[in-house]
């Protein structure tokens, strides 16, 4: 086969064409087989510590790049031709067989014809795995199949036809594959109904298309399905991201370590609760700064392991935040340079300035991403490896990126944020997501949606939408990273938007400009207001049951949504009202648009002030 020369965007290697997935390109449909297949001389190593102690043993690898034009010698990726029938866009000549043309292989029917793979392939259930429709078997299936013996016995495999049939209209009963050898035709909406593969006497090979049959160890007991080819389904990634910044101790995991350094420290151990324990633990409490309870939990051994506090990788990511935000200017040269800004003096609404802690100005940050499987057609199906090769168990090879950016940082106050989440409208409120998480199969993947969670994720989307208007970058083009967990010795509430990118987009200092606070203050009221109306009102505001899997509560298309690609929840965990209130639930900001309304003068006649 020739080879087909074609360039893909470095990040479009990790998703949405990575490995596991479709491409089409040129008219060709190719796939996308696992690392194991890559030529590693050209595979250059990814450094990020951070995010192979996460996935354990192996190796992070970039893909082979180039630049200029695409040579002989150039280091290239390996691609599958899926699917591998096709049918001739001008005899209708439906088959797996390759034309030739000067004695080469090509993609061109005997007829000259272009050969086009046909629209549907077949997916199993929850096995994640893949294969071609065998459309001879298909075709000589069915109700024709069982009255007649020539349909059920013919062998006239180069009678196959694809053909569309204009008196039917346009849907899939038009679509119809006919042996013109016996004589029987069947149209693709038979195709797509429940269990019709099934009973056509297919089943799943158990595995992916460019594994050899030899890898199969034991058969897939699940059912296969048709589903088209290009569908989005088909191909669900499980990426996974780090920062690359300085790992730091949390303050818990540093407290307490000093509190087993103290001198007293033994006597608190060793009377074991009893009241001379409680006393000596006030004595280091007001010594180290920290409370009693703190020593005596940590005397009594039920504190959280500095292991377990690292395991997330957000956990260190928040610890090194919270330190840039309290070191002021930032002048070292590394990767990660951030400068803390303070809300000390800057005008605007109270109601929104006693929320915030903290600003940074995120001026330099790498992130590295990595594809560590994927999965199809279910959310719920069996994860497929990226390297499924001899060495997956052992040293197995992540297709990794990395990516430089800049961004803001906001961190939001803990007591007030603590003092909103108590209320029992706002418990409430959150713990119908919280239901329904618990409820899907695959919503362990998802954060746990507490109100701070919940709030902070809905105010993120709101800021990048209204960034897309003022920062310069496309919305798609701007990540979130969410802090908010309560669960943690360290408690977490802060957001992260930052934009990071192999090429231009990345360098632009759009975001940094954006942090200053400012400037910051006011687009933040600005994505409030953008969002205190939506088109859908008042079905929006009113609802408990939007989105994918109804884990949306007022939220949608018209207020709250942004690129699934930008979102590290695929736009799931998401309410205004937590945000902005409404039904008797106060939301975190609430107080921000009827303070800033009052002080604004309002337009008369429906025009606009100068």
């Amino acid at each position: 086969m020739e080879k087909i020369k074609h360039d893909l965007r470095l990040s479009e290697t990790i998703s949405p064409f990575g490995v596991g997935s479709i491409v089409d390109i040129r008219n060709e449909s190719l796939l996308a087989p696992d690392t194991s297949w890559w030529d590693k001389r050209f595979a250059q190593e990814v450094s990020c510590d951070r995010l192979m102690a996460r996935l354990g043993a192996g190796v992070l690898k970039q893909p082979p790049t180039h630049a200029g034009r695409v040579g002989k010698d150039t280091p290239t990726l390996l691609y599958w031709r899926f699917p591998a029938w096709r049918f001739c866009e001008r005899c209708d000549k439906l088959s797996k067989l390759t034309g030739k043309k000067k004695g080469k292989w090509s993609n061109e029917c005997e007829c000259g014809g272009l050969l086009v793979p046909m629209r549907y392939v077949a997916i199993c259930e929850k096995g994640s795995h893949l294969q071609d429709i065998n459309w001879f078997q298909w075709a000589h299936r069915g109700r024709e199949a069982s009255l007649d013996e020539g349909v059920r016995f013919c062998r006239d495999y180069k009678a196959l036809r694809f053909e569309k049939l204009s008196n039917l209209g346009e849907g899939l009963a038009a679509l119809v594959v006919t042996c013109h050898g016996c004589g029987n035709s069947r149209s693709l909406a038979e195709l797509v109904t429940k269990g019709a593969l099934y009973r056509d006497g297919m089943r799943c090979a158990g595995r992916q298309p460019w594994e050899p049959e030899g890898s199969v160890k034991k058969p897939c007991q699940h059912q296969l399905i048709a589903v088209q080819r290009g569908a989005t389904g088909n191909y669900i990634a499980e990426r996974i991201s780090a920062l690359d910044i300085p790992e730091e101790r949390p303050q818990s995991v540093e407290a307490t370590d000093k509190i087993r350094g103290h001198v007293y420290f033994e006597k608190v151990v060793a009377d074991n609760g009893g009241p001379q324990a409680e006393i000596v633990a006030g004595w280091i409490a007001d010594e180290l700064g920290v409370t009693t309870e703190q020593v005596l939990v940590v005397a009594a051994g039920n504190e959280t392991s500095a292991d377990e506090i690292l395991l997330d990788l957000k956990d260190g990511e928040w610890a090194a935040f919270a330190k840039k935000l309290d070191g002021g200017r930032d002048r070292t040269g590394s990767d990660f340079v951030v400068d803390g800004r303070s809300l000390e003096s800057v005008a605007g609404p109270q109601s929104l300035l006693s929320k915030i802690d903290g600003i940074g100005q995120v001026r330099r940050v790498r992130e590295v991403r990595a594809l560590r499987g994927f999965r199809r057609h279910d959310a719920d199906a069996a994860l497929v490896n990226a390297d499924l090769g001899p060495d997956q168990w052992r040293r197995p090879t992540f297709p990794a990126i990395e990516l430089f950016g800049e961004g803001i940082f906001l961190r939001f106050d803990e007591s007030q944020l603590a003092k909103w989440e108590s209320e029992l409208e706002v418990q409430a409120r959150a713990g119908i997501l919280k239901n329904r998480r618990n409820n899907t199969e695959w919503g362990s993947r998802l954060d746990v949606p507490e109100p701070r969670y919940v709030a902070l994720h809905t105010l993120s989307h709101l800021i990048i939408r209204r960034l897309a208007f003022a920062s310069g970058y496309a919305s798609a083009s701007l990540q979130e990273r969410i802090y908010a967990n309560s669960d943690r010795a360290d408690k977490t509430a802060g957001i992260l938007i930052y934009t990071a990118a192999g090429d231009a987009q990345g360098t632009l200092g759009g975001l940094v400009r954006l942090g200053d606070p400012e400037k910051l203050v006011p687009l933040l009221v600005s994505a409030l207001d953008d969002a205190d109306f939506c088109s859908n009102d008042p079905v929006c505001i009113e609802s408990d049951r939007q989105g994918a899997s109804q884990l949306n509560l007022s939220a949608c298309h018209g207020c709250s949504l942004i690129s699934e690609t930008s979102c590290e929840s695929g736009n799931r965990l998401l309410d205004r009202q937590l945000v902005l209130g409404g039904s008797d639930v106060p939301g975190l900001l609430d107080g921000v648009l009827p303070e800033i309304r009052q002080l604004v003068p309002q337009p008369m006649n429906g025009t606009d002030f100068a």
